[in-house]
């Protein structure tokens, strides 16, 4: 349950965002997300003086103990960041017609790389998909890219303004907010799986909020900073290729991006939790970008 959101929030919601659609279109699958290994080195950008008593973390490990996405029940503010060849790297969420919100780490290129809108099945884009190439990629400027965990969030401006459809909206991004730890929110992407490392269809999982406190004893108290957000612990993580994707949580029907998939644990273990940028840690941020971009 999330006790507090700002009034702003809740006056957007009235204008569209934030809300599913049933779309009924085709049945969905059944692929669990859970534990996955990977046999690239994935820790050749971590830093040299992690502790020794604590897991190995990588900033772009980050949905595993999940299950597809109902296609009749769309998660309609999701993108798919692709490359020039059509490959899925992040993802993002779509938050008004011309920005999509994603990780910086991701380190998006504008003018190589594209947005996908209304996907499901990444193989196929069809008359409800809509692409769109990015005009300019504003990352946080206290963002560091050799550290690549704190301020972990960028903004996208799309080339052209995204039709909204009933596959295709924005999320809504509360100005303040304060969630109990254990609030059962959802993590979407088409990231790596127990089975595949590039899953077809878009994934969803439930996690619980993991308070700073529990996170903090889990990872590091210097490494969680406010600007974060954790979740999981439960059986259900995100993992490689969700990086950038929401974690995002219901109030009155209403859905909420409260996190951006950041970084977790090189294998993407279940028992601890992943963590999250703090969206309304940004919202002045995000607001200011939008209004002077």
């Amino acid at each position: 349950m999330i006790w507090i959101i700002s009034f702003f929030a809740l006056v957007t919601s009235t204008l569209g965002c934030g809300v599913r659609q049933s779309i009924g279109r085709y049945p969905a699958g059944g692929i669990a997300k859970r534990f996955i290994s990977f046999e690239e080195d994935l820790t050749k950008d971590l830093p040299k003086d992690l502790p020794k008593d604590q897991p190995e973390v990588l900033p772009e490990i980050n949905v595993v103990g999940g299950h597809p996405v109902n296609i009749n029940h769309l998660w309609p503010w999701q993108v798919s960041i692709q490359t020039s060849r059509g490959q899925h790297f992040c993802g993002g969420s779509l938050i008004n017609e011309n920005w999509v919100l994603t990780a910086a780490h991701c380190s998006v290129q504008p003018g190589n790389d594209y947005v996908v809108l209304g996907l499901y099945d990444r193989t196929v884009t069809n008359e409800g998909t809509q692409v769109k190439n990015i005009a300019k990629v504003i990352t946080h400027p206290a963002y560091n890219k050799l550290t690549k965990y704190n301020n972990d969030v960028a903004l996208l401006k799309l080339s052209s303004p995204v039709k909204m459809t009933s596959s295709i909206s924005p999320i809504c991004l509360p100005s303040s907010l304060r969630i109990l730890p254990g609030t059962l929110c959802v993590t979407t992407g088409w990231g790596a799986t127990e089975t595949v490392s590039n899953p077809r269809f878009l994934q969803e999982a439930t996690v619980p909020i993991v308070s700073q406190a529990q996170c903090r004893e889990f990872w590091d108290r210097n490494r969680i900073t406010n600007a974060m957000i954790c979740a999981g612990a439960s059986g259900a993580s995100s993992c490689k290729g969700d990086s950038g994707g929401p974690l995002m949580c219901e109030s009155s029907g209403v859905w909420y991006q409260v996190g951006i998939v950041s970084w977790g644990h090189e294998s993407c273990r279940t028992d601890g939790p992943a963590v999250y940028t703090h969206v309304s840690y940004f919202r002045k941020w995000i607001n200011e970008v939008i209004r002077f971009n």
